[in-house]
């Protein structure tokens, strides 16, 4: 091994307790509680959020959302971008201390892991024993403990795609398996294995997060002008403000393994065991708290916060592009018609003759009904003199939530309906509501 090479170091992350960490497990439960009970939650008699890629439907509690809406998913897709960058301007990256999903199950992992093999100190003597009956046993247990655990996430994700009452019953098609298998793997890979490696070197968000912090964001920091210079409380004079007695305990207890007291990291996730082992050692040493906190730089300066923090430019920026496209969005959402049309023409028979002479067109209407009841639909034809359906009293049903695609011939008198394409529109009507869409199309004359 050359001499630039370094041996990857494990990380045994110490066990800590304190307000933060509560707030940790809390995040971990509530996160697992919503990722592991939508699939199960039920919607007038629907599951409640199902993402239908076979049939392009999306329904999230009663809202329908078909291709024609993606407009929709592209707007949520912006909002948790400026979301996220408003949240890391004001808060720094308590996104991935507390919510990201790599911190959340590697969290998990490490309790699996301290459940069977013990705390950081016995993990290390384990990993560094010689195999024996014993090892073998635990870090089986461990794994097999890991993997079940990751093929629960595997088959919950699925069941956002299949519907979870069908999967419950191992009723899963070749996909559904593969699929399953491929998330608990990456879920055992990602937070089971590789652990902490994915925020400090395949995360992009620890390398660009830096560009959206400014002088007011809340960052983890250790006071050094109170801690410095280090040393045994009992070598300290009694005068003096207690400080860092260089204890360790903040290094051994962060997930990514840094020094806090080396200043602000990338690698650093913003997780605050480190806060909750210092104030514990300052409880001990009767000092008082906060040799390392949640702060801002202009905060370490001993500048007072301004009385208008909020009032920054990309605060502001990002606050009113994040509300004119809720509010949009929201407005959309709730002027939606209640039903969508989709007119195709059949492309097997352009123009026909009818036994009366007339010249008919067929084609093929796709209602979709973005309600939660069934709704009926009259059908009508305009923009030629007598243009007519063939069934002009055809009334058409459509479940909730659900596709039906109707077959129609349109028919016109050939003196009116010259050579070439003319312009006419499909009326339907929803009966239940009286709601009204008009389709464009043409009608191809002789």
């Amino acid at each position: 091994m050359s001499k630039l090479e370094t041996k990857p170091i494990k990380i045994y992350p110490r066990l800590t307790s304190g307000r933060f960490n509560t707030l940790r497990v809390s995040m971990v439960a509530l996160t697992q509680l919503v990722f592991f009970g939508l699939p199960w939650l039920q919607w007038n008699g629907r599951q409640a959020v199902h993402f239908n890629l076979a049939e392009h439907h999306f329904l999230i509690f009663g809202i329908s959302l078909w291709p024609q809406d993606f407009i929709y998913l592209a707007a949520l897709l912006v909002v948790c971008a400026l979301g996220l960058f408003l949240w890391t301007t004001l808060a720094g990256r308590l996104w991935c201390g507390y919510s990201c999903p790599q911190t959340v199950y590697t969290q998990i992992m490490i309790w699996i892991e301290r459940l069977v093999q013990g705390d950081h100190n016995a993990r290390r003597k384990l990993d560094a024993a010689p195999m024996s009956a014993g090892k073998f046993a635990k870090k089986g247990l461990t794994q097999l403990l890991m993997g079940a655990f990751s093929l629960w996430t595997g088959l919950t994700f699925v069941g956002y795609f299949t519907p979870m009452r069908e999967l419950a019953t191992l009723n899963m098609g070749p996909w559904d398996l593969f699929w399953t298998l491929f998330y608990a793997g990456f879920t055992w890979l990602l937070a089971g294995v590789l652990r902490e490696k994915v925020c400090l070197h395949m995360c992009p968000y620890a390398r660009f997060q830096g560009a959206m912090f400014d002088d007011h964001t809340l960052v983890i920091s250790y006071d050094a002008r109170r801690g410095e210079p280090r040393g045994k409380q009992q070598a300290r004079s009694e005068a003096k403000t207690k400080g860092c007695i260089d204890c360790g305990i903040c290094v051994q207890v962060c997930p990514t393994g840094i020094d806090i007291r080396n200043g602000l990291q990338y690698e650093c996730i913003g997780c605050a065991a480190c806060i909750d082992a210092c104030d514990q050692v300052m409880d001990k040493i009767q000092a008082p708290r906060g040799l390392i906190s949640y702060t801002s730089a202009q905060a370490q300066q001993g500048q007072p916060a301004p009385a208008k923090s909020l009032h920054r430019p990309r605060i502001v920026v990002y606050s009113c592009l994040l509300a004119g496209i809720i509010t949009l969005s929201t407005t959309a959402l709730a002027l939606k018609k209640p039903f969508k049309v989709d007119v195709l023409r059949d492309r097997a028979s352009l123009v026909e003759q009818t036994d009366d002479g007339l010249l008919q067109n067929r084609y093929n209407l796709r209602l979709i009904n973005t309600t939660e009841q069934t709704q009926r639909y009259s059908l009508a034809v305009e923009g030629l003199p007598g243009i007519r359906l063939d069934q002009p009293d055809q009334i058409i049903a459509v479940k909730p939530a659900q596709t039906e695609t109707v077959a129609v011939r349109v028919q016109a008198d050939p003196e009116h309906a010259g050579r070439g394409a003319h312009p006419i529109h499909f009326v339907i009507r929803s009966l239940g509501d009286d709601v009204t869409i008009k389709e464009k199309s043409s009608f191809i004359g002789e």
